[in-house]
């Protein structure tokens, strides 16, 4: 296993807890220590537990364990929240001068920095710098070079002066130097070393932005919504230097609708939204795989049903991908399963949509979204990026492509099912379309024949692109294992990292983590080599484990999480023994 620091902050939602944890997980990661990131907040602007916890190690982290080295609690709540992750030796920095934390009592074991943040930020400049002096603190109870945190500070508020950054690093040292001055003797074993190697640290949201820039998307059209709306967030202010536009709209159906009519003018576009908008978009779904419109909608899955709980995870929207709209929808659905795979899924999406004239649905989800992880940064290797636009005609080619009388065929009848596309402009090219059925100029037509040629070829293109494609799973642990495990989405990195205990324990599985969910691999080998399979999902039913049982005509076993927390290495490894070693007809509920 990794040595492997742990280090978090609590408080209440307004106390600046995300933008506190993030200026330390870029000082991590800008000494060259890998970071993993993860979230605990209320859906609320201000009240309610909220926290923000940083697993770091010179080694690549790929999840959250059990564990906490170093806690900043501004709250009695915080360390109440978290006992079971503190052991002996933790580090738990309060300030005892606030009246709420006057009475905190620290377990034995463990070691307790009182230290007056508030006091301190105020003889800094202001009292609302309190955070950063218990970050000074935590890097003197860390022995980590608080200069890091200087580079990390200016990143956070060089726009805003470099006075503000000053005071902010001066926060910093007054929290390290009362740390040096008043617990000398304390036995803070920690020291976090330090290497010359260069992270990228980014989100799941910021990478599907990247990606779709990259991708050449020329509009997003969006409504705010949790946990989706850092898309946007990312777009705005970068997709304007590449000539792309957001729009914030007035609600999700209006957001779609926006999307669906750049995309017809000929522009990569997108939108993205979580479960309750999805329900809104999906009647101009329809009309967009009805009309073969390419378009790439990203579902940021979060708890549910209705507004759920917002902020928490689950991967509950699956059915709802690949079955929901009225009639017989053809579609793609791919799911990332892992923060870079955020960006080369979202790339291929648009690829995809445009290949096949087809909607494409990204899966992601809260974990993923949320959730900052480093990277080299040839994990994002613009060079690499190929965009394919699929079959678009000009004026040369066009005339195979247009009746008798001139008329262009943009629903024309092919072995592929793949029709001609003309952009806007095209000379010929004219012509329209409905979500009425229509024949190949896109007239609507209730001509029998036409109907089945039309439906036919809109399906054909599913099965086009399960020829040409490779939509294989990624593949991890022994290949030779009698222990199959399956999974799909962000559980991959959690599912990787808990092999490591199941090695330990000389538990020997194969992993197949699944980024394609329709068209989806056909696991029926692989399912009959196994003696025992597992399907791993966050969510109450196993909506993953009846697809495949379905497709393949097997049993599984299943591991369904839905508290609303992500899975853990540790726990997830521990679920995985437990499941194996029951009974064929018993499930595991996380």
């Amino acid at each position: 296993m990794p040595a492997d620091f742990n280090w978090a902050i609590g408080g209440e939602a307004g106390d600046g807890i995300d933008s506190t944890g993030k200026i330390f997980a870029q000082a991590l990661s800008r000494a060259g220590r890998h970071v993993f990131t993860s979230k605990d907040f209320a859906s609320r602007i201000r009240g309610g537990y909220t926290a923000y916890k940083v697993r770091t190690s010179t080694e690549k982290v790929r999840s959250v364990v059990d564990r906490l080295d170093v806690l900043v609690a501004l709250t009695p709540r915080t360390i109440e929240e978290n006992l079971d992750e503190l052991h002996e030796g933790s580090v738990i920095i309060y300030d005892g001068e606030r009246t709420t934390m006057a009475d905190v009592e620290i377990p034995e074991e463990m070691i307790g920095l009182d230290v007056p943040l508030k006091s301190l930020a105020e003889d800094a400049g202001g009292a609302i710098m309190r955070n950063v002096v218990a970050l000074g603190a935590a890097c003197e109870a860390t022995s980590f070079d608080i200069e890091h945190l200087d580079s990390s500070l200016k990143k956070r508020f060089g726009d805003k002066g470099s006075a503000l950054v000053e005071n902010n690093k001066q926060a910093a040292r007054l929290g390290q130097e009362y740390v040096q001055e008043h617990y000398p003797d304390a036995d803070l074993d920690y020291d976090l070393e330090t290497t010359d190697n260069d992270y990228v640290l980014l989100n799941g949201d910021e990478a599907i932005g990247m990606g779709a820039i990259a991708a050449g998307c020329k509009y997003y059209a969006g409504y705010p919504i949790t946990p989706a709306t850092d898309v946007m967030t990312y777009l705005k202010g970068r997709i304007e230097n590449f000539g792309g536009h957001v729009v914030q709209a007035e609600d999700e159906l209006a957001a779609i609708n926006l999307a669906l009519g750049a995309a017809r003018a000929g522009a990569r576009s997108m939108t993205a939204t979580s479960g309750p908008g999805i329900d809104l978009m999906t009647e101009t779904f329809g009309l967009v795989a009805t009309s073969e419109t390419p378009l790439v909608i990203a579902d940021v899955m979060r708890s549910g049903p209705s507004t759920g709980m917002p902020t928490k995870q689950e991967q509950g929207d699956l059915n709802m991908m690949l079955y929901g709209g009225h009639g017989e929808i053809p579609r793609f659905v791919l799911a990332p399963t892992t923060v870079d795979e955020c960006f080369w899924k979202t790339v291929e999406a648009f690829n995809l949509a445009e290949k096949y004239q087809t909607p494409v649905y990204l899966a992601a989800d809260l974990a993923m979204a949320v959730t900052e992880q480093t990277f080299e940064p040839d994990a994002f290797d613009m060079d690499a990026v190929e965009i394919d636009r699929g079959k678009v005609v000009d004026e040369e080619t066009i005339e195979d492509h247009q009746t008798e009388s001139g008329g262009f065929k943009p629903h024309e009848i092919t072995d592929d099912g793949v029709s001609p596309r003309a952009f806007p402009g095209t000379e010929g090219g004219a012509h329209m379309s409905t979500g009425l059925e229509h024949d190949e100029q896109g007239r609507r037509t209730e001509d029998t024949e036409m109907r089945v040629k039309q439906v036919d070829k809109r399906n054909r293109k599913v099965e086009t692109a399960r020829e040409r494609e490779d939509f294989s799973p990624r593949e991890f642990g022994d290949p030779d294992a009698d222990n199959l495990i399956v999974t799909w989405g962000s559980n991959e990195g959690t599912l990787v990292e808990a092999l490591e205990y199941l090695e330990a324990d000389s538990v020997d599985v194969r992993i197949l983590s699944v980024p394609y969910l329709f068209p989806r691999p056909d696991l029926t080998e692989e399912f009959e080599a196994a003696d025992q399979v597992v399907v791993v999902e966050c969510n109450a039913t196993g909506q993953f484990a009846d697809v495949v049982e379905h497709d393949t005509l097997q049993r599984v076993k299943r591991i369904n999480k839905y508290d609303g927390v992500q899975f853990k290495a540790d726990e997830l490894a521990d679920d995985i023994r437990e499941t194996l070693a029951a009974d064929e007809s018993q499930e595991v509920e996380a």
